[in-house]
């Protein structure tokens, strides 16, 4: 029987006919036409409403809810012009995916006519059930009312199928009491606690103008596609989301071949689709490339805010599972569907800025004499000794905890890798102060056609849980299936906590009278003292990995 089905699944898929070629599309006629951009509001909304928004979304200022029902006509206007007959609160319980509760535009007149309407009241807040989603107990069954509410700092979008067009409205999902039942709150809370805490940092170093800090996020998206008439005939793949039974296939991950390998032809148009939807909905694709194991991809987004950075997320793994289906594909988001293989991870690329002291974990030229960049890292450091179990706990489950570990998964072991030059740099701190530290350098290839470029100034550890990239840390421990917001809540709040701590010894030192650059290194090295013992540069795979850390302290 399972034969049989095989070799059908295999007439099908030679006999599959590919779909009709589309007419490519210029990026700049593709780039958010299907949101609500601070632009389309500019251009909808009178001149004050719109200054007021915009100050909300960019400044964090508090929400006038006195403009919503002009916010409301404008966002109705624009999605009904698009042809939406239906509004939906989108909302992303603790389950790591995403919900929607659907509104019709439809109001029925006491004529009997029909005409839209989209309230104010409506737009800011709607009310779906908060107890049959899991909430730790916070809801029972007779306690079930909930609310949304919009967050204006993430746009309203359109979201486009065969038959029609749906509003989008991205809100935070929280109980009849005041708490949080969803990722959204908590992560703009920690958005919210972390700015705070740097903001006074800045300010003792001497800063005068400080804008409000956010943290961003790039997360790389892994996935696997299996063709749908395969994994229509394997139970395990449809209701599990990988293998429970079989064997290797006869050609595995043996060479490697497929990693960067020339993207197969029917894959490339499924890839091209998927973006085509990403860039409508102002979703910044970057990068897309065979992965390791066979029938393995994946898809990277440019750098964005961390609240948008994570609805993005939700829908580009809701356009993934949608899109294959169109193309006779079954997208699988397991983190280890198949044994033997590389499983599947998304890497969050984390980074903290402003828009006027900009990056604040770009070390420049001079990571050893830059005092901002160093009390910021050092502050990254402290959180992740200190806080390690919560950042073990935020990527704990089932199936990423059969992946980490091995093929090119980090171990469980939560360490920070900063690799050779800033290991020397923090090393020269601990020993009293930095002096110096190591040059990029050039590489030369011997082969005078080939350009000279500047070489990094140290190398990349794959098997770092917690590693600095350049100018921003990446948590490569995280799983596929996974919401990013539970990892930015960790990392943002760890960062909040070290930046209180760090601006409360530099307030102790300065009000001794210490200069602020002694200060800082007085501050700098008590923190490598008692938290140095999480860098480690080594590799993680080894039965002795943790030698080095055990020496301090550890």
């Amino acid at each position: 029987m399972t034969h049989e089905l095989r070799v059908q699944a295999v007439s099908q898929v030679t006999d599959r006919k590919p779909l009709p070629p589309k007419v490519p599309q210029r990026l700049e006629a593709l780039w958010a036409t299907d949101v609500f951009t601070l632009s389309k509001m500019q251009a909808s909304l009178p001149k004050d409403v719109y200054k007021s928004v915009k100050n909300t979304i960019q400044t964090g200022g508090k929400l006038d809810v006195s403009i919503a029902g002009t916010v409301a006509a404008a966002m109705k206007d624009w999605a009904t012009a698009k042809g939406a007959l239906y509004y939906a609160h989108v909302f992303y319980p603790m389950t790591n995916a995403t919900a929607e509760k659907h509104d019709g535009f439809i109001s029925v007149q006491s004529d009997g006519s029909v005409i839209t309407e989209f309230t104010g009241k409506v737009l800011v807040q709607g009310e779906p059930d908060g107890s049959s989603f899991p909430n730790g107990g916070l809801r029972s069954t007779f306690e079930a009312r909930g609310y949304t509410a919009w967050d204006v700092t993430s746009p309203a979008y359109v979201m486009e199928t065969d038959n029609g067009v749906t509003l989008c409205i991205p809100t935070v999902f929280i109980s009849w009491t005041g708490e949080a039942l969803d990722k959204k709150t908590p992560l703009l809370r920690s958005i919210a606690a972390m700015s705070k805490a740097a903001v006074r940092v800045l300010k003792l170093l001497g800063h005068t103008d400080v804008a409000p800090v956010n943290s961003s996020c790039g997360a790389e998206q892994e996935y696997f596609l299996v063709d749908a008439h395969f994994a229509h005939s394997r139970p395990d793949l449809l209701l599990t989301g990988r293998t429970l039974f079989g064997k290797p296939a006869a050609k595995g991950q043996q060479f490697d071949d497929h990693y960067f390998g020339a993207i197969p032809e029917r894959v490339q148009v499924f890839m091209q689709d998927v973006e085509e939807r990403m860039y409508k909905l102002g979703i910044p694709a970057k990068t897309r490339h065979n992965e390791v194991a066979p029938g393995q991809f994946e898809l990277a987004p440019f750098f964005e805010a961390a609240n948008v950075a994570s609805d993005h997320q939700q829908l580009i793994m809701t356009i993934l599972k949608m899109t294959a289906k169109k193309h006779g594909f079954v997208c699988l988001l397991h983190e280890k569907p198949f044994a033997g293989i590389n499983g599947s991870g998304k890497h969050v690329n984390w980074s903290v800025g402003n828009a006027t002291q900009g990056n604040l974990l770009d070390p420049g030229d001079t990571p050893h004499a830059n005092m901002q960049f160093l009390l910021f890292c050092g502050a990254v450091i402290r959180g992740v000794h200190k806080y390690g179990p919560l950042l073990r706990a935020v990527v704990a489950t089932a199936s990423n905890d059969h992946r980490l570990g091995a093929n090119e998964a980090p171990p469980a072991i939560i360490s920070v890798y900063l690799g050779s030059q800033l290991e020397k740099v923090f090393e020269q701190i601990s020993q009293g102060q930095p002096t110096s530290s190591a040059h990029a350098g050039v590489m030369e290839l011997g082969v005078d056609t080939l350009p000279i470029f500047p070489k990094d100034p140290g190398d990349r550890n794959r098997t770092s849980p917690f590693a600095f990239t350049g100018n921003r840390f990446e948590f490569r421990a995280v799983g596929s299936n996974q919401s990013v917001s539970g990892p930015l809540v960790a990392m943002n709040t760890i960062l909040a906590d070290s930046l209180t701590y760090v601006a409360d010894a530099l307030q102790s030192e300065m009000d001794k009278g210490v200069d602020l650059n002694a200060a800082v290194h007085v501050v700098l090295k008590e923190v490598m003292d008692k938290h140095g013992a999480v860098v480690f540069g080594g590799n993680g795979y080894q039965k002795n990995g943790t030698k080095w850390r055990s020496k301090n302290g550890v």
